[in-house]
């Protein structure tokens, strides 16, 4: 019972989306209804992994800006080479998005340019190769397989869900129990005191880069099979925003230094839980990007009072 509560104490987005799903259920019956659960999961598969390596990258002390597009570009790729075989597209998609997640680390780490250059850089020029490569045309998926496997269930729980939170498992296994994630951890705390202790700063950072390049792509390849197809739009324009404050809501400091992957899946069930919500109150869904906004500037104002009051104390 006692590491129950210590857990709601350390991760207070559990509660807090605890209260909305208790709240919600007596105020809209339709929301308890096991499809529209089923399709809440399925809805956060793909921002749930886009997530993920975002929070390795915020932990650090960066972000990128770029993995919207990087998301886009993969799933083209994953629906695009299909002619030639699913071995290949796949492949190609994943290797395409931590290969980008690898140009903004090395430019981040190697370089010292500002991370907000650098992906924004990287978010502009993906945007161009998503168009170069669909030519501005939507992609159609030629292989039936990949759509049905977009589709499928396990247990009855959507597939894609499945894989996104096997790897937040994962993630989270290798943030707290090996010496990569305790160094993202000492880094995004303090750099210089990290470098001096001897551990490699740059190498974590560009790992953390390559890393959430690769979980980009792989987002893309879940959507692709979700969808059955690909089109220039995928991605654009708020991709990037929505995934930075899916991770801030979680309880992952800007600054660096302290957040979880557990967090941010409390961050990812919230707001798709709350974007359910509007839906199902036939709140237009223009309202829901006002409504994140919102949350984003109120998440963020709370976590830096909360950093200058531990800096006080300190």
């Amino acid at each position: 019972m006692k590491r129950i509560i210590t857990f709601f104490k350390q991760q207070p987005i559990w509660v807090i989306l605890i209260g909305i799903i208790i709240v919600t259920s007596f105020i809209q019956p339709r929301f308890l209804q096991t499809r529209n659960l089923l399709n809440i999961l399925l809805q956060s598969s793909v921002n749930g992994m886009l997530a993920l390596g975002m929070t390795y990258l915020m932990i650090n002390g960066y972000f990128d800006l770029s993995v919207g597009t990087v998301m886009g570009f993969t799933a083209a790729l994953a629906v695009g080479l299909q002619s030639v075989g699913l071995w290949l597209s796949i492949p190609v998609a994943l290797l395409a998005g931590a290969a980008i997640g690898a140009i903004n680390g090395f430019f981040v780490a190697k370089a010292k340019i500002n991370a907000f250059i650098v992906t924004l850089g990287s978010f502009i020029g993906t945007r161009g190769l998503i168009y170069i490569y669909t030519k501005e045309n939507a992609l159609i998926g030629e292989r039936m397989e990949f759509t049905t496997f977009g589709s499928s269930s396990f247990l009855g729980i959507p597939t894609l869900f499945l894989i996104m939170f096997l790897f937040m498992v994962i993630g989270e296994f290798a943030l707290r129990m090996t010496a990569h994630g305790r160094n993202t951890y000492a880094i995004g705390g303090n750099t210089e005191a990290a470098r001096n202790a001897g551990i490699p700063v740059d190498r974590t950072t560009f790992l953390n880069f390559v890393f959430c390049g690769f979980t980009a792509a792989l987002g893309g390849v879940l959507l692709a099979a979700r969808l059955g197809a690909a089109t220039p739009g995928l991605g654009w324009p708020d991709t990037n925003l929505m995934t930075i404050a899916t991770v801030v809501l979680g309880g992952t400091s800007l600054l660096g230094g302290s957040g979880s992957v557990t967090r941010t899946l409390g961050g990812l069930l919230t707001l798709g839980v709350l974007y359910n919500v509007l839906n199902l109150f036939n709140v237009q869904s223009y309202y829901n990007t006002l409504f994140t906004g919102i949350v984003l500037i109120l998440v963020v104002y709370v976590d830096s009072n909360i950093k200058a009051r531990q800096a006080r104390y300190a």
